[in-house]
């Protein structure tokens, strides 16, 4: 009896390690197609360098310099960039689906950001840490929207170092 049950206890953690590394590819795929954009745009920028959304606009601009554009309702310039609503940036891609939008808004902002992309044709999204709608990330999922959120960081990937 208690061969059966480790054989099926192996089954079952080999199962599992099969979906984390299915997972784990998934997400790296992920990542490397939304850094591959043509354009950039940081909604949740922000004119203080202490802030994730500064880090964030700083981190995509150097990554992609003159193809990152900070979105934010009340700044005109920001790390010497011209801001742009939602809709403007995404116009400045050549298509929307080579977007790759970045969200560092609280949560029932980005809800309605994602939206908006979705509904514009953004195809590339990632949300950063603690800015997660799960919602509206569900719903951009199933039209077949490549959303990065829950955990991975812009940040990171870039390895970012803040001066």
């Amino acid at each position: 009896f208690s061969s059966a049950r480790r054989q099926h206890g192996d089954q079952a953690t080999s199962f599992t390690l099969a979906v984390i590394m299915t997972t784990r590819r998934a997400l790296a795929e992920a990542m490397q197609q939304f850094l591959a954009c043509e354009r950039f745009a940081v909604v949740g920028a922000s004119s203080n360098r202490a802030k994730f959304g500064n880090k964030v606009l700083r981190a995509l601009a150097a990554h992609a310099p003159n193809r990152t554009t900070p979105v934010h309702p009340k700044e005109s310039v920001i790390e010497g960039l011209q801001v742009s609503n939602l809709a403007g940036a995404i116009a400045l891609a050549e298509q929307p689906a080579a977007l790759g939008l970045s969200i560092i808004t609280p949560p029932a902002v980005t809800a309605g950001v994602i939206n908006e992309a979705v509904k514009a044709g953004v195809k590339h999204i990632w949300v950063q840490p603690g800015a997660e709608s799960s919602e509206a990330i569900t719903e951009a999922q199933s039209q077949g929207v490549s959303v990065i959120a829950y955990g991975p960081c812009v940040l990171v990937e870039l390895g970012f170092e803040d001066h």
